[in-house]
């Protein structure tokens, strides 16, 4: 029977307590789902948007995940995160009206437009979204402050094992296994993200692969012992939960 409510609305997307619908009553996720657009798919290594453009839209990803980085004036690419269903990208546009980094598909994927001026507003009218925006914007801080501890004088080893146990903690909020799970970036990306070269990741994995830690075939991850890879990152404080990284 058609209930007569789209399959792509906002009100019954499996993705909704993650994304900006949370909190929100029925009536404002309605009113949410009327400026929402939906993209063609994105294939593999298709970009989203490039550095430099103008910042007309979020996007909150529906499937599949997406990598971010930042090219410099020598053309060098920095990773700076990636991010996975009913996460939020574009909020960098915000400030100066200019995406600040691009966005590239790490495997066919999807994504819900949000524009810009239709979300502004939304926000005068449902102060329920505002606060949620701004919920956002504090855990997209929270994020850069986690990147920095993850990057900051810690061996190669602890990187890895943190990396590994942070998609496990975004993964479980999906509602995903948090023990098995795929890696849709390749070896370099996160290389590239972590600071280090692709033979020291290929390096790590092969330890943590040994010690029976975790168990690899070619981009499918299975952590086998969950107490021993955190105890590889500092033990005595939690592991931070970022998107994007």
């Amino acid at each position: 029977m058609d209930s007569g409510v789209p399959k792509n609305s906002c009100a019954v997307c499996r993705l909704a307590d993650l994304c900006l619908p949370y909190g929100l009553h029925a009536n404002e996720v309605q009113k949410l789902a009327t400026i929402v657009k939906n993209k063609r798919p994105l294939r593999t290594d298709e970009f989203l948007y490039s550095q430099g453009d103008e910042g007309q839209s979020l996007y909150a990803v529906k499937s599949g995940s997406f990598r971010s980085f930042i090219t410099n004036s020598d053309g060098l690419e920095q990773t700076i995160g990636f991010y996975l269903p009913g996460e939020l990208m574009g909020l960098d546009s915000l400030q100066f009206g200019r995406y600040t980094c691009s966005i590239v598909a790490l495997e066919t994927g999807t994504v819900c437009d949000l524009p810009i001026s239709h979300l502004k507003e939304l926000c005068t009218e449902i102060p329920g979204l505002q606060a949620q925006l701004i919920r956002v914007l504090g855990k997209e801080i929270t994020s850069d402050h986690d990147k920095i501890l993850l990057l900051g004088h810690r061996s190669a080893k602890a990187r890895m094992a943190t990396f590994l146990l942070m998609l496990s903690l975004r993964y479980a909020a999906l509602g995903f296994s948090s023990t098995e799970f795929n890696l849709s970036m390749r070896r370099h990306d996160i290389a590239n993200f972590l600071g280090l070269t692709i033979e020291t990741v290929s390096r790590q994995l092969a330890y943590l692969s040994k010690q029976e830690i975790i168990s690899i075939q070619q981009r499918s991850v299975q952590i086998k012992n969950l107490a021993l890879l955190r105890s590889i990152v500092e033990p005595s404080q939690p592991v931070p939960l970022c998107s994007a990284e």
